[in-house]
């Protein structure tokens, strides 16, 4: 009876041991990605063009607050270019962030809440490591909606959006 008591106490020591080690590992690559997502807000705030898309891997994709903004990294890259160049970029505040592992720990996923111009924004996306590095692989921008004026935004937005539904459905 011993010996029995003794091994399960061995074996829930050894799994709480691997599950804390887990957490610990997770704990410091949330402090990397958090790090790194500052950084690319930053990044774009004072109008560092290069050092904002070197945040992105080469294949990334940006899905904007407009429908019809979906971009690959060259294609965003080019619709940004002349903000970056005036200096007319935008600045992004994270208020509240959530960080998700794949259970290999090389790809995250995360949401957070932005204080913007636009007032609070969800940015949200994906994340790879690469070289040792966290990068963008998706970026999704999202303006939100109170829910107690849902109905108002949608009596603006819909002789916009009709014509863009029709076009869509058409395809």
């Amino acid at each position: 009876m011993k010996t029995t008591t003794i091994f399960y106490t061995f074996i829930i020591c050894l799994l709480s041991f691997n599950t804390i080690s887990a957490q610990t590992k997770f704990e410091k690559e949330k402090t990397e990605i958090g790090t790194m997502l500052d950084g690319f807000n930053v990044a774009a705030a004072k109008a560092d063009f290069v050092t904002y898309f070197n945040y992105f891997t080469d294949e990334s994709t940006f899905i904007g607050t407009d429908a019809t903004e979906v971009w690959d990294k060259k294609a965003f890259m080019a619709w940004a270019k002349p903000y970056f160049d005036k200096k007319k970029t935008w600045n992004f505040t994270s208020l509240k962030r959530n960080i998700y592992f794949s259970k290999d720990g090389k790809l995250a996923w995360f949401d957070e809440l932005l204080d913007t111009q636009m007032k609070i924004c969800r940015g949200s996306g994906v994340v790879e490591k690469i070289n040792g590095e966290w990068k963008v692989k998706q970026y999704v921008l999202s303006v939100t909606v109170p829910n107690e004026i849902v109905d108002k935004v949608v009596v603006e937005k819909t002789p916009i959006e009709d014509a863009l539904i029709k076009q869509l459905k058409s395809n």
